[in-house]
Parts: C-alpha cells; sequence; structure tokens
C-alpha cells in the first residue's frame, strides 16, 4: 500500500490541498461571473470575459510552477480585484453602437457620477485583474499536480481536482439558489482557502487580515435589496407605483393598470392604455389567457381586469414574482383566477398541453446574459420562430398573440417581424406608440385576422432561430466591437504567456508548441458552451440547466479519470467513439429530449451531454499520461480554453450548431498530431 507523508506545517493531507484549491477556483470563477456585472454594467453582456480570464490566469499559473509563490499573492490579488469593481462600480460607462443593442442604465447612480463613453476600458481592466487573482491558483493546482505525478499517481490528482471542481459547482449553485449576498460567496472562498496554508502564524494572519478588508469591500459594495438566481434586486416606491431595478438598471415597473384607478394623464395613462390596447382589438373576450414573462404582474393585472377566467402567469425569476406578491398595486397573484409557474417561457411551452385565446408576451427583455459560457441573452429563445411557432401550437381555435416590445433598433422590429412572419404566415400588425413601458405591440394570429394590415413587414432578413438567436444584432456577423474585442484580449493573452514562461518563449524556436494539448482546451470548451446554450431548449433559460450541463460534464470526466486508472484505455477506440458521438449530437436536435417527464429527460440530458465528454475524458487521459511536465501540459490546455471561449463568438456569424464542427475539426487535429508524433518516435 502507498503512503504518502504530510508535512507537519500543513493543516491537511494533499490531496484535501488540492480539493480545496479547485473548490476555491470554481466558486471564485462563478462568484465573480455573478458579481461583477452588479458592480460594472457592461459585463453583464460579456460574462464570458470573466470565464476566459480565468482559464488565462491558471493556464499562467501552471507555466509559473516551480517557481515561488508567497501565500499572500491570491488574497492580495483578490481583494485588488475587489477594490478596483467597487470602484469603476461608480462611473456610468456608455457604448454608442448600432450593430449591437446594450442595456447601460444606470438607475443605481447618483446624477453627478462620472461618465465615460466606452466600456472596452472597463473590460480590459477587469479581464486583466480578474486573470492575476487566477494565476496564483493555477500555480498552487500545477505544484500539487506535479507532486501527485512525482509519486506515480498523476490520474489520482487530476480526479482529486475535478472532484474539487464539482463541489464548487454544486456549492454555489445551492447558496445562489438560496438568495444570498456577495459577501457570503467571498467568505466561503476565502474560508476554503484557509485549507491551501501552511500551519504558520504569519501567513494566518495576513489572509486573516486580507480576507477581512475583501468582505468589507464586497459588503460596503452592495447595492442590492435580494439576490434571485438571476439578478441583484432593488425596490424602490414611488408615489403611484413600484420601481424595480436588476443590476442597478430599471427592469420593470410594477404599475396601477385597472381601469378603475384615477390618477391624471401622465405616463401611467400611456402605459395603461398600451397594456389594455391588444384587449380593445380583438371581438370577444378572451377566457383563457397565458403571459409569458410575467414578472411582477403587469400583464396579470390587465387580463384579470379584461375579465379573462383563467390565466397562467410565467415567469422565470421567482424572486421578482415574490415582489410582485408584494408591492404590486392591484395585487394580482391574489386572484384566485392567476396560477403561477416559476420556469423558463420556453420551457413552459414544451411542457405544456393547454390551449389558450390569447397569449401574451410581456416586455421580457432580459438586459443580461444567459450564462457564464454564452453570449446569448436570458430572453434570446423566446423570440426565435421556433418559439413562436411552439406558441402558435398552444393557441386555442380563434385565438391570438400579442408581444409587447421596447424596440431600440430598426433592425429589432425587423428581427421580431420576420420570426412572426415566418411562425405565423401571415403579416403581423404592428402599433408603434411610446407607451411608457414599450413601444411596438405586435399582434397576429386569428383573433386579429379581422383588423386591417397597413403595411407588409419584410422577411428577408436575418430571422432569429434556435440556431441564431441573435435577436439584438443587426446581422449575422462578428461585428467590429467584437473583432477588436477578441483580439485585444488575444494580445494580452499571448503577452502574459510568454512573458512569464521561458519554456513559452523557447518553443517558438523549438516547436515546445503541444498541439494536443491546446487543441483538446480549445475543443473542451466549445462543446461546453454548446451543451449550456442548447439545453436551455431542454430545461429552460434556468439555473437549473447550469447544474444539469456543469454537474454532468465534470461527473463524466470524473468517471473518464477513474476509469483510465483501473482499466487499459485503447486510444484506438475512444478517438472514433468521441468522433462519431459528437457528429451525432450534431444531427439529433435537442428539441426531441424536451418535453418529457424529468427523470426521462434527465437521463436523456445526461447522456446526450456526458457521452462525448466522457470520450474526450478518457482521451484527455492518455494525453496527460503521456506528458513529462503535468504542469506545462495543464497549462496549454488552460490555454486552448482561452482560444474556445474566444471562438464562442463567432456563433454570431456561423450559429450555434456550427460551433460542434468546430469541436470536431479542433479534435481531429489532436487526433492527426498525436499520430504523427507517435509515427517520429
Amino acid at each position: 500500500m502507498r503512503t504518502v507523508s504530510v508535512s507537519r506545517d500543513s493543516f491537511a493531507h494533499p490531496g484535501l490541498r488540492l480539493i480545496a484549491a479547485s473548490f476555491v477556483t470554481l466558486v471564485q470563477e462563478l462568484a465573480f461571473i455573478r458579481w461583477m456585472p452588479g458592480q460594472v454594467r457592461a459585463l453583464a453582456y460579456f460574462p464570458n470575459v470573466v470565464l476566459i480570464s480565468a482559464f488565462l490566469g491558471l493556464g499562467v499559473g501552471c507555466l509559473l510552477a516551480g517557481r515561488r509563490m508567497p501565500a499572500w499573492a491570491w488574497p492580495a490579488s483578490l481583494l485588488l480585484v475587489a477594490a478596483v469593481a467597487a470602484a469603476l462600480s461608480r462611473v456610468a460607462f456608455t457604448q454608442q453602437s448600432t450593430t449591437e443593442h446594450l442595456w447601460l442604465l444606470y438607475y443605481d447612480l447618483p446624477q453627478n457620477a462620472p461618465v465615460v463613453n466606452g466600456i472596452r476600458l472597463p473590460i480590459v481592466a477587469l479581464f486583466i485583474l480578474s486573470a492575476a487573482s487566477f494565476v496564483p491558483l493555477g500555480h498552487f493546482i500545477a505544484e500539487r499536480l506535479r507532486d501527485f505525478q512525482t509519486r506515480g499517481t498523476a490520474l489520482t490528482g487530476y480526479a482529486l481536482d475535478l472532484f474539487g471542481s464539482l463541489l464548487g459547482v454544486i456549492v454555489f449553485a445551492f447558496v445562489s439558489f438560496a438568495g444570498t449576498f456577495p459577501v457570503v460567496w467571498f467568505a466561503i472562498v476565502l474560508g476554503a482557502g484557509v485549507l491551501m496554508l501552511r500551519f504558520r502564524l504569519v501567513p494566518l494572519l495576513v489572509h486573516a487580515a486580507l480576507a477581512a478588508m475583501i468582505l468589507v469591500v464586497v459588503a460596503r459594495s452592495e447595492r442590492a435589496q435580494w439576490y434571485s438566481p438571476y439578478y441583484a434586486l432593488t425596490v424602490r416606491p414611488r408615489a403611484h407605483y413600484v420601481e424595480v431595478l436588476a443590476n442597478g438598471s430599471l427592469h420593470q415597473n410594477a404599475l396601477p393598470l385597472r381601469n378603475s384607478h384615477r390618477f391624471p394623464p401622465s405616463d401611467l395613462a400611456r402605459a395603461r392604455t398600451g397594456y389594455h390596447l391588444p384587449y380593445r382589438m380583438l371581438r370577444t373576450k378572451p377566457r383563457r389567457v397565458l403571459i409569458l414573462g410575467a414578472g411582477t404582474g403587469n400583464d396579470v393585472a390587465v387580463a384579470l381586469d379584461e375579465g379573462a377566467d383563467r390565466i397562467d402567469a410565467v415567469e422565470i425569476d421567482p424572486r421578482i414574482l415574490e415582489i410582485g406578491r408584494r408591492f404590486h398595486p392591484d395585487s394580482p397573484y391574489a386572484d384566485r383566477r392567476v396560477r403561477t409557474h416559476t420556469t423558463d417561457a420556453r420551457a413552459f411551452l414544451n411542457d405544456s398541453d393547454d390551449t389558450y385565446d390569447l397569449i401574451v408576451f410581456g416586455t421580457l427583455d432580459s438586459m443580461t446574459r444567459l450564462s457564464a459560457l454564452s453570449n446569448v441573452r436570458l430572453d434570446n429563445f423566446v423570440y426565435t420562430a421556433e418559439c413562436l411557432r411552439a406558441a402558435r401550437r398552444h393557441l386555442a381555435p380563434g385565438g391570438g398573440v400579442a408581444m409587447y416590445f421596447l424596440v431600440a433598433a430598426p433592425y429589432i422590429e425587423q428581427h421580431i417581424g420576420a420570426a412572426l412572419i415566418d411562425a405565423f404566415d401571415e403579416q403581423p400588425l404592428v402599433i408603434r406608440h411610446d407607451f411608457g413601458m414599450f413601444n411596438h405591440i405586435f399582434v397576429t394570429g386569428p383573433a386579429f385576422r379581422h383588423l386591417p394590415r397597413r403595411e407588409q413587414l419584410s422577411a428577408a432578413t436575418d430571422i432569429p432561430s434556435d440556431d441564431w438567436p441573435y435577436l439584438y444584432l443587426a446581422r449575422r456577423t462578428v461585428t467590429p466591437f467584437y473583432r477588436s474585442l477578441i483580439a485585444t484580449l488575444l494580445a494580452i493573452s499571448a503577452l502574459a504567456v510568454f512573458a512569464v514562461s521561458p519554456h513559452m518563449r523557447r518553443s517558438v524556436v523549438t516547436r515546445g508548441f503541444d498541439p494536443e494539448m491546446f487543441l483538446f482546451g480549445a475543443a473542451f470548451l466549445i462543446v461546453e458552451t454548446k451543451l449550456v446554450t442548447e439545453m436551455n431548449l431542454v430545461w429552460g433559460a434556468t439555473w437549473l440547466t447550469s447544474a444539469v450541463v456543469f454537474g454532468a460534464i465534470l461527473m463524466m470526466v470524473l468517471i473518464g479519470t477513474i476509469v483510465t486508472q483501473r482499466v487499459p484505455v485503447a486510444w484506438r477506440l475512444t478517438a472514433p467513439a468521441l468522433i462519431a458521438l459528437l457528429t451525432a449530437t450534431y444531427f439529433i436536435p435537442t428539441r426531441l429530449l424536451a418535453g418529457r417527464v424529468f427523470p426521462i429527460r434527465l437521463a436523456l440530458s445526461v447522456l446526450y451531454i456526458g457521452l462525448p465528454v466522457l470520450f474526450a475524458s478518457l482521451c484527455f487521459a492518455v494525453l496527460f499520461q503521456e506528458r513529462e511536465r503535468a504542469e506545462a501540459a495543464f497549462g496549454w490546455n488552460m490555454l486552448g480554453a482561452v482560444a474556445g471561449g474566444l471562438l464562442e463568438f463567432s456563433s454570431m456569424a456561423i450559429g450555434l450548431k456550427a460551433m460542434t464542427l468546430l469541436a470536431i475539426a479542433a479534435y481531429l487535429l489532436a487526433i492527426l498530431s498525436r499520430a504523427r508524433r507517435k509515427r517520429a518516435v
């Protein structure tokens, strides 16, 4: 039996220290992704920048393995990130662009707050600082992996690393869904980080002092009253209504919209007129109404006021529903005719068999992103032709659809109009008027066919679809802004890597580049991004999606690593199986998994996600065992992941399904590279 000696000046067994470091890394990464957009508004639209910075920092840390790094480097860099993010949260950064639509509203800042034209500065600054905070963690993990490799148990170390990561995902999903505040997230990170320290008084005191300062900065920068699984929320009562802020931006107004209310002509009166207008256009009163994006309850209050007998109100955010129950002036959710459903609009349409006389798409613009791994916004899959066709299937005979939207650019109207034409095979009627909360109303379906269409909307545009759900982009392209951002991040990444690693600098001359580990890292992150996005069509754009995807991926990678330890893995079988399974996922539509009972859907999702990942991990384990320097292999793999994360932007031009083809191409190149290397031996 193998024994491992433990230094007396260590808190814990080496395996436990590695688990702690991996746990800290995942929780810090997820905490940054949730916390930073609430501080610096622009980052809400680029959450994968934070993810990429984490991979860069980890890769650089791995390349620094073998050099000494002080224990205080990690909490000190974390303090710098927190302090700079808190300082930038007091500045209003604006973006003047006609090709990508960003809601940069600063309702939580004073009127005299400084204004800076341009959002590249905070994005690049926080990318660099965030990456720097992961360098000590990458260094620590690489040193532990090298220790395990020295003992001849490299795969054991890798398995422990994966276990810590999986534990971090589970814990953060729990505390996030529980509505805890960021100070709790950072306390968990800093508390677990103690296990990485040596048992010496000075490092412990320094860590404690820096941790206290970090928690003070995070707590003092807090402006939200609640945290939902999606937003940092604040409620501000006004004279006649309640204002709801999400991440500091105006998200919703809970308005008194029933016709029995009396108030002077104002924005409130305009909003009430707009909300009631589709009902006035109907010939008969709708008895059954479905409201997608019910929010705090404005559309529900209007449907009740118009005499609906039954209302299904779908809202993804449980905290916003709670705010509506507590603060809406009309108390619509207290009415027995209303049934609330806390789920994604698309998921409800997948799972329900009910039909409705009127389906209302509320003003559910999310003003944020779908996940840490995607440039798709939370609401994008609601405004696709496939979703609108699903809504059409839920219409009762003679039913109709009404959609409220705040259109800020002409191409957004064109996208919505084209999707409606594609789904309903008819021209929608568009009412353009500033109603305060929205400025466009789209109506279509049999219930509105008696109304004259005064214009013909053009369908000759890029129609938002499940493959290209980019409603807020003018056309299929990676815009100049995104291209410049990608180039900047690539340049920073390359500079960081070559600056810290003589081995990497020599590789330019000696061809020390490890293409197999690099390509596996790039392909893996491309696959992970694609899976997160696709699974939103199966589970809805809810917190559950990320838990299912991350859990399945890490579980399968862990299983693959354990299998490799116990059973010889034949590359000639696993590599072709990997390519075959990825090809199968390209041709199998994810909609086949939707609408099934929970256990079957979960099992099918785990197989759909997990089988390609399992064989990728088996192949990776073979490559990892063949490496002489574990930290260098890990570093190249992490840097490949940076490239894969940046490649995710290309989906704006080529679509989401094509990301699978990119991953297949990367894996094939890695397989060919290994075959060439083996022949040269």
